[in-house]
């Protein structure tokens, strides 16, 4: 940490000089050598410190069972830039992964490789329960991307067939719609079923997921609060009322008539972006905010999140009655995003201990 010092002349100095000056009364070399003296004597008389720099914090997975920063797989890295008062003027998060080949990449990469085979009818994939392993089932599309979430992609072919996948955000499953040029497009969303065939769950995208299907479930029957799917983003506004044609034009196709109009292949990410879109909600919110006075992400005061941190300041480590394990309801309007904040702000609070603002002692742990 810098410290400034504000150097100034002392009151005696200022007083024998005004005395020197007005009477007059002392010898010119006692005056030569008294300015000298003076001249050479600074005091410290405030010491101000200064925050400004920039600063790097981490928080890993596996911390809770012993795993070291040096031996992580999956970690997240915040550098904070401040000013002299401890304001934040920039601010850059990284959620990365060890590729096992000595690099590391960044899951809010948008990146992405797409292919879709139209010859393939969408299957319904398995879920995973007590009587039965997950099982995919057949997809039209190949995707290879960093992470899937909030992910979505669509073509129209020449013949005026569309392929539309969108990772629904609760179960994690690409939803695949595979409709003819013939199809009525007018059909709402709420009727795009997974019982009518019109709606194939047909990958699961991440290691968890529900353990059944309901017949009548759509695309927007999954949401606990709010719908990331379209309360913001490219869907904004739609709901299950909305028809398929309102979904496709709002993700670019063009309608000639009741027709869709051929289009290229096409990806990207709804709601706020994905993990990019997460991650920059976070760097924007931070921007502004005085360091000094934000010292978490979270409000820990909160009942059911301090309850939830142990006698080693790991949060959500430990199944505690009435406590959670997680902090993710964007209605809580934590920092703007709706990740697993946790981890995130002990990366951000590791970044406050490198600037010397808070100790490692007050750092919590998030699960990560």
């Amino acid at each position: 940490m810098k410290v400034r010092a504000l150097k100034v002349l002392s009151l005696g100095v200022v007083v024998s000089l005004f005395t020197a000056c007005s009477a007059n009364e002392e010898a010119t070399g006692n005056e030569d050598v008294n300015k000298e003296e003076n001249e050479n004597q600074e005091v410290n008389v405030d010491k101000e410190e200064s925050y400004a720099g920039t600063y790097v914090g981490y928080s890993w997975g596996g911390e809770a069972d012993g795993v070291t920063l040096e031996e992580a797989e999956r970690k997240i890295e915040t550098e904070i830039t401040l000013d002299d008062d401890g304001v934040i003027t920039d601010v850059s998060s990284l959620y990365l992964h060890d590729d096992g080949e000595g690099s590391w990449f960044a899951r809010q990469d948008t990146d992405a490789d797409v292919n879709v085979d139209f010859s393939v009818a969408p299957t319904l994939a398995t879920p995973e329960n007590e009587d039965q392993e997950y099982a995919a089932g057949d997809s039209m599309f190949e995707i290879d991307t960093a992470n899937k979430m909030s992910f979505y992609a669509l073509t129209v072919n020449e013949d005026g067939d569309v392929a539309f996948g969108i990772v629904e955000p609760y179960t994690r499953y690409l939803f695949e719609y595979k409709m003819d040029s013939d199809f009525d497009f007018s059909t709402p969303m709420k009727d795009m079923t997974i019982g009518s065939g019109l709606a194939v769950p047909t990958v699961r995208t991440s290691g968890s997921g529900p353990e059944g299907w309901d017949e009548d479930d759509n695309l927007l029957s999954f949401s606990l609060w709010g719908d990331p799917i379209t309360d913001q983003g490219v869907f904004e506004g739609l709901d299950k009322e909305s028809s398929m044609k309102e979904f496709l034009e709002n993700a670019g196709v063009e309608f000639d008539g009741d027709a869709p109009a051929p289009m290229e292949l096409t990806y990207d990410f709804f709601g706020l972006g994905g993990w990019e879109g997460n991650y920059k909600a976070i760097e924007e919110s931070l921007i502004g905010e005085n360091a000094t006075e934000l010292t978490s992400l979270i409000d820990w005061d909160i009942d059911r999140y301090n309850e939830g941190i142990n006698d080693d300041n790991f949060f959500g480590v430990d199944d505690v009655s009435g406590a959670t394990r997680t902090v993710q309801d964007s209605m809580d309007g934590i920092s703007g995003a709706t990740v697993r904040v946790t981890r995130e702000s002990t990366a951000y609070q590791r970044a406050l201990v490198e600037a010397g603002i808070i100790s490692e002692e007050d750092v919590i742990k998030g699960r990560f």
